[in-house]
């Protein structure tokens, strides 16, 4: 405890000012100048498009067919490209996103080994996998790459190409100008993967139970790259992890598929009396205005195709308007469910699309996940504007495009007895993946960020509006990413880099690029502007960047603009650094106003003396006889007074000290109230809010929240003056875990003790014994069991040492990290 007149704190506070002021000086609280580019005409300094804002656009005539007996894509396609630039472009540039799967592309060729211990381990430790060593040879020979052919200007003029990897150059016969549009042709060809084996965004799925495959086609077709202000031509080479950014446009695509499939797409139907019988009709209308998802295709009708495989062909006809891309997938498999939702500007049909191996699952959660998803959304950005959003099963586990997404989990088959079970992660993984996947058609498909080079500006900003969705799905909801102490871990590790690191060399994918960003957007939203504030900015940001292109400038600017707030030291910390949030409490002192009053303070100094420990000598002595005792007459003043005892002479200075004192200079100096310094370390280098928690004597319990500027002079150090009407007894730092502090243990005063667990166990050494596994009998393979061999064998001689080497080799389980050179994470 320490003890000072009140004209002592503001010395006591001076100092440790000073103190810092002495060290190396590193401002959090910068502006970002330096980093954001300067705004212009199409890019304005709060954020929002500017009165000059141009993008391009691309409009598409396709027709395609599916050869479902060699899993082939063929198609022609004509692409309109609008020149809305102020910029002459001599050339054109085309995403053929397929060529990663050609076995020279250089997602291929850069692949490395997860590490060289996976692959050397000893016989009985964990090595490679099959799967993963499948992947890697089947990925040399496979050659899934567009075969391009009659690249044609609209009146039938051969146009010079260059294909640079998965990109390709298109020369035009004249430069095409600000304002003006050029036509042209291509026709191609590629080889569906299968996803299983080759990973990717698309592929195909073989039943080997019913000989069936089920198809979901994404990457198809030869794509515009972008071209914008910021970056000119977005044409990085696709290698696996940056995704995409497209130009806008509308769609007329014809797909010829065989004639038992069901086809589900981006776009609407436009041909229903052709490829639906008038059941499945009056079905699809029904489901317009249902209350639960009707049933278009049900599972008896799914399997009956399942058997009798069609000859013929049907081509359904799609239209979309105003998207960035188009995907779809087909398949007899498919039982479908549809139910409309219609809502403020929202009309929408949500549809799922799953086999059999679906269910129960899927026909309870799939389309009822979709509806959740629109449904929030719209809350936190815009009205969902297009007419259907669809989720399919299939091998691909979650990927997006404009209405339609491809969604992963499915129930578990037991082997004995046939039964579909699911577990618990299986239905959470399910609604989550599908709020996931749903919800990027707002952030990107409709909020069009460059997702090749920034990954976060997509997937971190639907984590996030994810987190919040799913939480309105039901009380305890097993969130994957936002809540701060879901990300302590990644936050605390060394393997790291900036969340504004291009998407290609991000460490640690999913954590950077999806779990930082919805973690930073949380606590944005709960800890720094709160919930009105913020939900106000990031609709705001939604709204500005509807079927627009934003950059991070736009972002961060319009969130300031917005929430009426400077968060340059937030973005800074969060965005461009690996810094974590470590705030230790370290110190607290003290301090009482000195009320001058004898009376008081000498009451106060004898509480201060009896709360002082009894001397070992003292205790000991306690019982021993005294003279002062046997003799009373010997006591005198002295023995009845002590130190502390009030005199007249102090009353009179009392008196005298504060006869020239103000009246609310003597109710300070009544007020009673307590005061305490608190000493704070920022360890880990991001600066944060103090969120104090303050525990009085009486037991009552209050939050005090001090703004992240409280660091802006000295980063590293600070002391704070806490006032109370009581003395404190207890003080926590960050009580309910929300800034993603990566170490608890130094947050509170006094110090808490770490609960753990010790557990006993027996040791054990298992001695190995050769012989014993040299005579161990041999397991009958299930052909012998079925033809009545089984049984031992007899322990056979022990084979020479390259045969021997040979036979280890074929027995010996070989396991791999699976690469997925065009896998998304």
């Amino acid at each position: 405890m320490k003890r000072s007149a009140i004209a002592g704190i503001t010395v006591l506070l001076c100092t440790s000012l000073h103190a810092t002021a002495a060290d190396k000086f590193d401002d959090k609280f910068r502006q970002l100048d330096e980093l954001l580019p300067t705004a212009t005409p199409y890019r304005t300094a709060s954020g929002a498009p500017g009165h000059q804002y141009w993008q391009q656009r691309a409009d598409y005539t396709i027709r395609a067919t599916l050869d479902e007996a060699n899993r082939t894509v063929t198609g022609a396609e004509q692409i309109t490209y609008h020149n809305n630039s102020p910029d002459t472009l001599a050339y054109l540039w085309v995403q053929l996103d397929q060529n990663i799967y050609k076995p020279d592309s250089d997602a291929r060729r850069m692949q490395t080994a997860p590490s060289r211990e996976a692959w050397t381990k000893p016989r009985g430790e964990d090595g490679a996998k099959y799967e993963g060593l499948r992947s890697t040879l089947v990925g040399r020979e496979f050659d899934g790459g567009f075969r391009i052919s009659n690249v044609r200007t609209s009146g039938g003029a051969p146009l010079q190409y260059v294909v640079n990897g998965t990109m390709m150059r298109i020369d035009l016969p004249s430069p095409l100008k600000p304002g003006e549009r050029v036509t042209f042709g291509m026709e191609w060809t590629y080889k569906v993967n299968e996803q299983k084996v080759l990973g990717g965004r698309s592929g195909y799925e073989y039943f080997e139970e019913d000989k069936n495959t089920l198809f979901e086609i994404a990457q198809w077709y030869p794509r515009m790259a972008a071209y914008y202000d910021v970056a000119g031509w977005q044409h990085k080479q696709f290698l696996g992890s940056g995704e995409f950014t497209l130009e806008f446009g509308d769609y007329d695509v014809r797909i010829t598929v065989p004639a038992d499939h069901v086809v589900a797409s981006t776009g609407e139907l436009q041909n229903p009396g052709d490829v639906l019988s008038a059941t499945q009709r009056q079905r699809l209308e029904q489901a317009k205005t249902a209350k639960k998802p009707v049933v278009i295709v049900t599972q008896a009708e799914a399997e009956a195709a399942e058997k009798a495989v069609s000859k013929a062909n049907k081509t359904w006809h799609f239209k979309a308007k105003n998207v960035r891309d188009f995907a779809w997938a087909s398949s007899r498999k498919f039982i479908w469910d549809a139910q409309g939702y219609k809502k403020d500007g929202t009309n929408v049909l949500a549809m799922s699309y799953y086999p059999k191996e679906g269910n129960p699952l899927w026909e309870k959660y799939s389309t009822a996940s979709i509806i959740h998803t629109i449904e929030q959304y719209n809350k936190y950005s815009f009205d969902y504007p297009y007419p259907t959003a669809i989720s399919v099963n299939g091998p691909v586990g979650g990927m997006e495009y404009p209405m339609i997404s491809f969604n992963g989990p499915r129930p578990t088959k037991d082997k004995k007895t046939g039964q579909l079970t699911y577990s618990k992660r299986a239905k959470y993984g399910l609604i989550s993946v599908i709020v996931h996947e749903v919800g990027h058609n707002y952030f990107p498909m409709i909020v069009n960020s460059d997702e090749r080079q920034w990954t976060w500006m997509d997937e971190g900003l639907n984590s996030f509006v994810e987190y919040l969705a799913v939480q309105a799905w039901e009380k305890d909801f097993p969130i994957g990413r936002g809540d701060p102490r879901d990300i302590v871990n990644y936050m605390r590790s060394a393997n790291q880099v900036p969340i504004m690191t291009n998407s290609e060399s991000l460490l640690q994918f999913g954590n950077n690029a999806y779990a930082k960003p919805a973690t930073a957007l949380n606590i944005l939203r709960e800890t720094i502007l709160g919930r009105e504030l913020f939900d106000h900015a990031f609709r705001e940001y939604a709204r500005r960047w509807k079927f627009k292109r934003p950059t991070p400038a736009d972002f961060f600017r319009t969130m300031e603009d917005a929430s009426g707030t400077d968060l340059d030291w937030f973005w800074r910390g969060w965005f461009y650094t690996t810094d974590a949030v470590d705030i230790s409490l370290d110190n607290i002192g003290e301090l009482t106003v000195d009320t001058k009053n004898p009376e008081v303070e000498k009451a106060w100094a004898r509480a201060r003396k009896a709360e002082e420990p009894v001397s070992i000598t003292d205790q000991r002595n306690a019982s021993m006889p005294r003279r002062i005792d046997t003799q009373p007459e010997l006591r005198d003043f002295y023995n009845e007074h002590d130190e502390f005892t009030v005199t007249n002479a102090d009353r009179n200075k009392y008196k005298e000290a504060t006869a020239d004192l103000e009246p609310w200079q003597k109710n300070l100096l009544a007020q009673g109230k307590y005061l305490y310094l608190v000493d704070f370390t920022n360890k880990g280098g991001l600066v944060m809010p103090l969120i104090l928690e303050i525990t009085l004597k009486s037991g009552k319990k209050y939050v005090e929240r001090v703004p992240a500027e409280v660091w802006r002079y000295s980063p590293a150090k600070i002391t704070k003056l806490l006032v109370t009407d009581e003395p404190m007894t207890s003080l926590t730092q960050d009580p309910y875990w929300e800034t993603a502090d990566i170490d608890t243990s130094n947050n509170s005063w006094p110090r808490k003790a770490a609960p753990s667990r010790l557990e006993l166990f027996k040791a054990e050494r298992k001695v190995p014994d050769m012989m014993k596994d040299f005579n161990t009998p041999l397991k009958a393979d299930d052909k012998d069991a079925k033809d009545g061999k089984a049984g031992d064998k007899p322990a056979a001689t022990p084979p020479a040492n390259g045969a021997a080497a040979k036979q280890e080799a074929e027995q010996t389980p070989l396991k791999l990290d699976q690469p997925k050179p065009a896998g998304k994470q």
